[in-house]
Protein backbone atom coordinates (compact mmCIF):
# COMPACT_ATOMS: atom_id res chain seq x y z
CA UNK A 1 0.00 0.00 0.00
CA UNK A 2 1.14 3.64 -1.18
CA UNK A 3 0.63 6.81 1.24
CA UNK A 4 -1.43 7.78 -0.95
CA UNK A 5 -5.04 8.35 0.43
CA UNK A 6 -7.73 6.08 -0.28
CA UNK A 7 -9.72 6.72 -3.99
CA UNK A 8 -12.42 5.32 -5.77
CA UNK A 9 -11.51 5.38 -9.43
CA UNK A 10 -13.59 4.39 -12.53
CA UNK A 11 -11.89 2.68 -15.33
CA UNK A 12 -13.41 2.64 -19.08
CA UNK A 13 -12.06 0.55 -22.23
CA UNK A 14 -12.41 -0.39 -25.25
CA UNK A 15 -11.27 -3.38 -27.19
CA UNK A 16 -8.15 -1.86 -27.84
CA UNK A 17 -7.64 -1.11 -24.16
CA UNK A 18 -9.52 -3.95 -21.94
CA UNK A 19 -6.30 -6.09 -20.76
CA UNK A 20 -4.36 -3.29 -19.09
CA UNK A 21 -7.68 -1.70 -17.61
CA UNK A 22 -8.45 -4.98 -15.94
CA UNK A 23 -4.46 -5.00 -15.08
CA UNK A 24 -5.03 -1.31 -13.60
CA UNK A 25 -8.33 -2.37 -11.31
CA UNK A 26 -6.32 -5.05 -9.98
CA UNK A 27 -3.25 -2.80 -9.06
CA UNK A 28 -5.95 -0.37 -7.58
CA UNK A 29 -7.91 -2.58 -5.75
CA UNK A 30 -4.26 -4.16 -4.19
CA UNK A 31 -3.44 -0.50 -3.53
CA UNK A 32 -6.89 0.19 -1.05
CA UNK A 33 -8.57 1.63 -4.05
CA UNK A 34 -12.02 1.51 -5.16
CA UNK A 35 -13.08 0.21 -8.49
CA UNK A 36 -16.12 0.80 -11.12
CA UNK A 37 -15.25 -0.72 -13.82
CA UNK A 38 -17.79 0.16 -16.11
CA UNK A 39 -16.11 -2.34 -19.21
CA UNK A 40 -15.57 -3.30 -21.97
CA UNK A 41 -14.16 -6.55 -20.88
CA UNK A 42 -13.44 -8.67 -24.05
CA UNK A 43 -11.51 -8.08 -27.76
CA UNK A 44 -14.91 -7.68 -29.04
CA UNK A 45 -14.97 -4.09 -30.64
CA UNK A 46 -17.07 -1.90 -29.04
CA UNK A 47 -17.23 2.04 -29.24
CA UNK A 48 -14.54 3.86 -27.58
CA UNK A 49 -16.87 6.77 -27.29
CA UNK A 50 -19.98 4.92 -25.74
CA UNK A 51 -17.31 3.89 -22.61
CA UNK A 52 -15.34 6.91 -22.05
CA UNK A 53 -19.44 8.91 -21.89
CA UNK A 54 -19.87 6.41 -19.14
CA UNK A 55 -17.08 6.55 -17.00
CA UNK A 56 -17.29 10.08 -17.52
CA UNK A 57 -20.13 10.76 -15.80
CA UNK A 58 -19.24 8.53 -12.87
CA UNK A 59 -16.32 11.25 -12.36
CA UNK A 60 -18.71 14.30 -12.90
CA UNK A 61 -21.38 13.04 -10.32
CA UNK A 62 -18.68 12.31 -7.66
CA UNK A 63 -19.11 8.85 -7.38
CA UNK A 64 -15.90 8.46 -8.23
CA UNK A 65 -12.91 10.34 -7.72
CA UNK A 66 -11.05 10.11 -10.84
CA UNK A 67 -11.53 8.34 -13.63
CA UNK A 68 -9.04 6.13 -16.00
CA UNK A 69 -9.71 5.48 -19.51
CA UNK A 70 -7.88 3.34 -22.10
CA UNK A 71 -8.25 2.94 -25.80
CA UNK A 72 -5.73 1.82 -28.20
CA UNK A 73 -3.74 4.54 -28.38
CA UNK A 74 -5.13 6.72 -25.57
CA UNK A 75 -5.88 9.47 -27.82
CA UNK A 76 -9.92 8.58 -29.07
CA UNK A 77 -10.72 8.45 -25.30
CA UNK A 78 -9.00 11.75 -24.23
CA UNK A 79 -11.15 13.33 -27.35
CA UNK A 80 -14.63 11.74 -26.54
CA UNK A 81 -13.99 12.20 -22.28
CA UNK A 82 -12.87 16.03 -22.88
CA UNK A 83 -15.92 17.27 -24.55
CA UNK A 84 -17.60 16.86 -21.11
CA UNK A 85 -17.55 20.05 -19.51
CA UNK A 86 -15.96 19.80 -15.86
CA UNK A 87 -13.44 16.95 -17.17
CA UNK A 88 -10.10 17.65 -17.56
CA UNK A 89 -8.59 14.21 -19.21
CA UNK A 90 -4.94 13.76 -19.88
CA UNK A 91 -3.24 11.55 -21.97
CA UNK A 92 -0.29 10.17 -20.98
CA UNK A 93 2.35 7.92 -21.75
CA UNK A 94 4.80 8.76 -18.65
CA UNK A 95 4.73 9.56 -14.90
CA UNK A 96 5.84 13.62 -15.62
CA UNK A 97 3.32 14.45 -17.38
CA UNK A 98 0.76 12.83 -15.17
CA UNK A 99 2.24 14.77 -12.37
CA UNK A 100 1.85 18.09 -14.10
CA UNK A 101 -1.81 17.47 -14.95
CA UNK A 102 -2.23 16.92 -11.97
CA UNK A 103 -0.27 19.95 -10.47
CA UNK A 104 -0.81 22.16 -12.97
CA UNK A 105 -4.45 21.18 -14.62
CA UNK A 106 -6.57 19.49 -11.79
CA UNK A 107 -6.91 16.67 -14.19
CA UNK A 108 -9.10 14.63 -12.99
CA UNK A 109 -9.35 11.92 -15.83
CA UNK A 110 -6.21 9.80 -17.42
CA UNK A 111 -6.69 8.45 -20.59
CA UNK A 112 -3.92 5.72 -21.04
CA UNK A 113 -2.81 3.58 -24.78
CA UNK A 114 -3.59 -0.25 -23.94
CA UNK A 115 -1.45 -0.74 -27.02
CA UNK A 116 1.30 2.08 -26.57
CA UNK A 117 2.50 1.40 -22.56
CA UNK A 118 3.60 -1.96 -20.87
CA UNK A 119 1.43 -2.51 -17.29
CA UNK A 120 4.16 -1.44 -15.13
CA UNK A 121 4.47 2.05 -17.09
CA UNK A 122 0.72 2.48 -16.44
CA UNK A 123 1.15 1.30 -13.01
CA UNK A 124 3.81 4.09 -12.71
CA UNK A 125 1.70 6.69 -14.38
CA UNK A 126 -1.34 6.19 -12.54
CA UNK A 127 0.76 5.98 -9.13
CA UNK A 128 2.15 9.28 -10.03
CA UNK A 129 -1.23 10.84 -10.63
CA UNK A 130 -3.07 9.62 -7.56
CA UNK A 131 -0.11 11.21 -5.16
CA UNK A 132 -0.23 14.24 -6.80
CA UNK A 133 -2.22 17.18 -5.37
CA UNK A 134 -3.69 19.91 -7.26
CA UNK A 135 -1.42 23.50 -6.69
CA UNK A 136 -3.63 25.90 -7.10
CA UNK A 137 -2.86 29.17 -7.32
CA UNK A 138 -1.93 30.94 -11.10
CA UNK A 139 -2.73 27.03 -11.75
CA UNK A 140 -6.56 27.68 -10.90
CA UNK A 141 -7.43 30.97 -12.70
CA UNK A 142 -6.01 29.23 -16.08
CA UNK A 143 -8.19 26.54 -15.47
CA UNK A 144 -11.07 28.48 -14.92
CA UNK A 145 -10.87 29.85 -18.53
CA UNK A 146 -10.78 26.72 -19.83
CA UNK A 147 -14.33 26.36 -21.00
CA UNK A 148 -15.83 29.24 -22.51
CA UNK A 149 -18.72 31.06 -21.20
CA UNK A 150 -18.39 29.76 -17.85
Amino acid sequence: MTNTPSFTVALGADHGGFRLKNALADWLRAQGHAVRDFGTNSADSVDYPDLAHVTCKSVLSGESNFGVLVCGTGLGMSYAANRHPGIRCAMVNEPTSARLARQHNDANMLSLGGRMIGEEAAFDILATFLATEFEGGRHARRIAKIEPGV
